[in-house]
């Protein structure tokens, strides 16, 4: 049942109702923290708010968002685009009832037949990985399969059983992947956090119950399904031994950012809980049906505040995926403003021929811009800033290609109040190899005030391109197609000035670009 269906075309809504509808939406529009075009959980508390059941559908992106429903608990929420930034509210999908508690993380499949699939975690403690269909033609009505739980937990997200030989088996049950098909049989991945708590915590623990695995399943019907194996090898070098995977994410990795053919290449998209998104570049053995990695790389480094990747491939063959922005306000202020909860701006993600992990934020978001200002080129002396006068705005996209000549460290400051006390500082540190986010000035009120620093070396004559994105609360800045980071910082004075610097030597920008972006959310 779907909260639309408490209700009747014939049943009046009433002054009270309508008023305070009107009132909601007034209230987030006058919001300075609110963001304008970053998905933002509709109202209620989108904590934990991961995204969730992505998938695309006759020429629509569908996205799901888990958020703690006040009334019903751990809901699915479910929004449909055209084009990645105006979104159609649905009736939320799946959550309490039919057996479940709540309904946790998951992913979506589209089978042959239009029909769409979500895999989920039923809550509680023995419930396990379950699942939903739904087959109307805007997916707005989902029903739960009556086989579910279709993989049983023994225990809060593991499986305690024994194997063939009638030896000791455990395996997660919890944050299913979604589905994909191979030669007409069903795949299903699911998650280890709560194997690693049991099993892989203590220094004596054993090796292959250590870190980060996630656990392949198969079925013929997506009734019963079969356990098989740990679908990779967690190497220490990568990843160290306290990190969990879940929230997975497994689909093939195109060869460009506009999408076309594949590239013979796996992304897997996962989390760890104490050290936020990260991924694996690789290759499936469909033969062996395992993964191999070959490149490791994070999407957040100095905390967890980029979370619980979702990821789709679109008609285009585009793999595009959305993460969760950790909103970081304490309950006593989020809670009376009405809402909890953004994400990331969609990420198109693609295959580099150095056979690295590419990305950029979708095409479409060029559909939001207007009133266009640009400078030329001008060098930057070490220890000197220049502004750029009048390229500031609330919603803000800014294009900026900086060749950093002898300087040490380079790049821009955004959301600048006039006297400096507030800013945030995008930074490349060519000594290091690192692309920085300083949000350690970013605000006088709540937030984290960090640095965070993501590997970035850029090869002798190539020039450094930024593009930084300012929606109000959120600052996110992508480097040459290959790293980006996403950051929650709340600044209090208003401050929209820009301005570039260079340090320890001369830098030279060849030109920069700006655009004031619509907002794209209703409310």
């Amino acid at each position: 049942m779907t909260d639309s269906s408490r209700y009747t075309a014939d049943q009046p809504a009433g002054n009270e109702v309508l008023h305070a509808a009107r009132e909601l939406r007034y209230r987030m529009l006058a919001d300075p923290h609110r963001p304008g075009y970053h998905f933002t959980i509709p109202e209620d508390n989108g904590h934990p708010g991961d995204p969730n059941g992505a998938f695309w559908a006759n020429g629509r992106y569908h996205l799901m968002y888990l958020y703690n429903h006040a009334d019903l608990g751990f809901v699915w929420g479910h929004v449909s685009s055209a084009d990645l930034l105006h979104w159609r509210h649905h009736p939320y999908a799946i959550g309490p009832g039919d057996g479940d508690v709540g309904c946790f993380s998951g992913g979506a499949f589209l089978d042959d037949d239009s029909r769409a699939v979500l895999s989920y975690w039923g809550l509680w403690e023995e419930r396990g990985i379950c699942l939903a269909f739904s087959d109307d033609e805007h997916y707005d009505t989902w029903s739960k399969s009556a086989a579910n739980p279709v993989i049983a937990s023994t225990g809060r997200g593991l499986t305690e059983t024994v194997d063939g030989r009638g030896q000791p088996l455990v395996y997660g049950s919890s944050d299913p992947s979604q589905i994909w098909t191979k030669d007409g049989r069903y795949y299903l991945l699911t998650g280890n956090l709560q194997v690693l708590d049991k099993l892989g915590r203590a220094d004596n623990s054993p090796p292959q119950q250590q870190g980060d695995r996630l656990y392949l399943f198969v079925s013929d019907d997506l009734e019963r399904w079969d356990y098989l194996h740990p679908f990779y090898e967690s190497r220490r070098e990568w990843t160290d031994r306290s990190e969990d995977n879940m929230c997975p994410s497994f689909l093939p990795l195109p060869s460009s950012e506009s999408g076309g053919g594949p590239s013979g290449r796996h992304l897997l998209l996962f989390i760890s809980h104490n050290k936020g998104c990260q991924y694996y570049v690789g290759t499936y053995d469909t033969t062996g049906d395992r993964f191999i990695p070959e490149r490791h790389g994070r999407m957040t480094w100095c905390d967890n505040a980029y979370f619980a990747p979702e990821a789709l491939v679109d008609g285009q063959g585009r793999q595009i995926m959305w993460a969760w922005i950790f909103d970081d306000r304490p309950e006593e202020v989020w809670r009376p403003s009405g809402w909890n909860g953004m994400y990331g701006l969609p990420r198109s993600l693609w295959l580099g021929d150095d056979g690295g992990l590419r990305m950029a934020p979708v095409e479409e978001l060029a559909l939001l811009r207007q009133g266009h200002r640009s400078k030329g080129a001008f060098a930057v002396s070490g220890g000197q800033e220049v502004e750029l006068e009048q390229f500031g705005r609330e919603l803000m996209e800014l294009e900026i290609t900086v060749d950093p000549g002898s300087a040490r460290r380079c790049g821009v400051r955004v959301c600048c109040s006039e006297d400096g006390r507030e800013q945030t500082t995008l930074t490349y540190d060519a000594e290091a190899g690192e692309l920085r986010c300083d949000t350690t000035r970013s605000s006088l009120g709540f937030g984290r005030k960090v640095v965070e620093a993501g590997p970035l070396e850029l090869p002798p004559g190539e020039a450094l391109r930024l593009r930084v994105f300012v929606d109000r609360s959120i600052v996110e800045v992508f480097a040459n197609d290959r790293q980006a980071v996403a950051r929650a910082v709340y600044p209090t004075l208003g401050g929209r000035r820009v301005r570039v610097f260079a340090e320890g030597g001369e830098a030279r920008v060849a030109g920069a670009h700006a655009w004031e972006l619509m907002p794209s959310n209703p409310f």
